[in-house]
């Protein structure tokens, strides 16, 4: 195992120097956690967003929660190494990459999923994916965690630290609020077991907290009857102002009365855009449908859609016909423009799997990802919607533009995910896919300079807003986005990780400098746009010396 690896190497190398009259140092460190392979290294140096390149130091694959706790006991030892947890490398920002730094690659962290005491939960190791969650859960139990994303090519312990959002949320909280307990390993090498009664301000610190607070190795989900099936069906609005009454009166509705899913997309009024316009609407494939019985009405250069689930089972299957007519009675949808489907519960949830395989096979998932999330308060998504929907974004962003409604009251308080302060807020996210090709680099720098307007848009505006996923370069950003709650997560971090090891890439906190922002100084107004790093000249980082020469020339545009 890698634990006895690193304790008989670093043994040896601390006797070497001892002889030597010397004493350790990060280099000694470094030589104990062994050599990678340059692939390997390269690999944890780029993410899926693709406009970021941080090469680190050494990329190590803990089979175990000790692995991570020795591995985080080497680096606090040092004088100047950080840590990142990297999932499956869907960040899109440069959050899991630790520069000159040990970059954790919690794929490979055990043991397997299995059932908590009673059944009501299921133990999974923190880089487990949500899509071998829900295969494991329903095709051995027909159990299933409640909250999902919509896509599950994702590890449970980065969308906790993050919030994890999905069409469930309104329900039943997002998969931050679906945690029984977690094993956490802290920068001092300990691991500890935390939930809402036991160590619960690290509990309620690590959900949602960017990964600045510990290394999430295992997660308690709780579990509910997994549904059989699933009535899909998606509906048009030719304006946002109907769209977001529905969508809103939808997700407050008691949940005796309401839909298990309710997600919306924004999409553009061309029946000839394949990606962004009205083909992106049918729900299957081979789905056929006249835009002449509706343009006449949607005049405008933006429609909206409403997407719905309604879960059941055979012992309800003669009733889903009307507990469906009596939810849909209430909009004020375009009848003229409705699509349904009844699919497996499976694969409604696997349904980006499609997605994923389409983008593959036309080299949009290995093109750059400048994608933007935020939270916005309901009271200012129309305004949003003209300016950003209907201006900025007139031409579309060649991907998903997501829109619909979440609960703040479904969120506990305690946690460290930023949110507006309105009780509904809406997500919206802005999924780009960029044509492959010579123009790559360019489309990307001009999707950042969009995402920079939008940020520009909603601050000049005094929206209220939070950037979800966030990722900004100085404290002002950072205490702006934690508003009142930033001396707390500066607290947090003093207490859990007072030398500023893990989660480097985030940008927040400095090893150089740790917790230099301890005054928590009262939040600016975002007022600086973030800077352009260029890592690509950098030789200050062993492993860059053998990078392949086509990744090096790669400039960091975070938006």
């Amino acid at each position: 195992m890698l634990i006895a690896y690193l304790d008989h190497q670093l043994q040896g190398q601390q006797q070497r120097l001892v002889s030597a009259g010397g004493s350790s140092s990060d280099e000694a460190i470094l030589c104990a956690l062994g050599v990678e392979e340059a692939v390997d290294v390269a690999l944890s140096a780029r993410d899926f967003g693709g406009v970021v390149s941080l090469w680190p130091a050494r990329f190590l694959r803990p089979s175990t929660a000790d692995d991570v706790a020795r591995a985080l006991r080497l680096a606090a030892s040092s004088s100047g190494l950080t840590v990142a947890a990297r999932g499956n490398g869907h960040c899109v920002g440069g959050q899991a990459m630790a520069r000159g730094g040990i970059v954790l690659d919690m794929r490979a962290l055990g043991p397997p999923m299995s059932l908590a005491p009673g059944g009501a939960a299921v133990d999974v190791p923190g880089g487990a994916l949500w899509s071998e969650v829900l295969e494991w859960t329903v095709c051995n139990h027909m159990m299933a965690p409640p909250s999902w994303t919509d896509y599950l090519g994702l590890t449970v312990g980065g969308t906790l630290s993050n919030g994890g959002v999905g069409g469930q949320c309104f329900r039943y909280g997002p998969q931050v609020s679906n945690v029984v307990e977690m094993d956490v390993v802290t920068p001092d090498g300990d691991r500890r077991l935390c939930s809402a009664s036991i160590n619960s301000d690290l509990f309620f610190a690590v959900l949602g907290g960017l990964g600045q607070f510990g290394v999430i190795t295992r997660a308690r989900l709780a579990l509910l009857p997994a549904p059989k099936m699933v009535r899909w069906r998606r509906v048009v609005y030719a304006d946002l102002e109907t769209f977001a009454g529905d969508a809103e009166s939808l997700v407050t509705q008691p949940d005796a009365s309401a839909f298990d899913y309710v997600e919306g997309f924004a999409f553009l009024n061309d029946a000839s855009d394949p990606v962004s316009g009205w083909n992106s609407v049918p729900i299957l494939p081979g789905s056929a449908f006249d835009p002449a019985d509706f343009l006449a009405a949607a005049s405008g250069p933006v429609l909206y859609c409403l997407e719905l689930g309604l879960y059941y089972d055979d012992r309800v299957a003669d009733r889903v016909d009307e507990r469906e007519e009596e939810l849909l009675r209430r909009l004020r949808h375009a009848r003229a423009a409705e699509f349904a489907a009844d699919v497996g519960y499976v694969a409604f949830l696997s349904r980006v799997a499609r997605v994923e395989a389409e983008a593959r096979a036309g080299g949009t998932w290995a093109t750059p990802h400048p994608w933007l999330n935020l939270f916005i308060s309901a009271g200012d998504i129309v305004d949003f919607g003209r300016n950003v929907f209907k201006r900025i974004l007139l031409g579309g962003i060649g991907g998903p533009m997501l829109v619909y409604p979440l609960r703040r009251s479904r969120w506990d308080e305690r946690m460290s995910v930023a949110l507006p302060d309105s009780e509904v807020f809406y997500l919206v996210a802005l999924l780009r896919f960029i044509a492959p090709g010579a123009g790559e680099a360019a489309a990307a720098a001009a999707a950042a300079e969009q995402n920079w307007e939008i940020l520009r848009h909603c601050r000049t505006k005094g929206h209220d807003f939070k950037v979800y996923i966030p990722r900004y370069d100085s404290e002002g950003d950072w205490a702006a986005h934690f508003g009142r709650d930033w001396g707390r997560f500066v607290e947090r971090k003093r207490r859990y990780d007072p030398m500023a090891i893990l989660a480097p890439g985030q940008n927040i906190f400095s090893r150089v400098r740790p917790l230099a922002l301890a005054a928590a100084r009262p939040p600016e107004i975002i007022s600086a746009r973030p800077a352009i790093v260029d890592d690509s000249n950098d030789r200050s980082i062993e492993a860059a010396q053998n990078s392949p020469a086509g990744d090096k020339n790669v400039t960091k545009l975070v938006f």
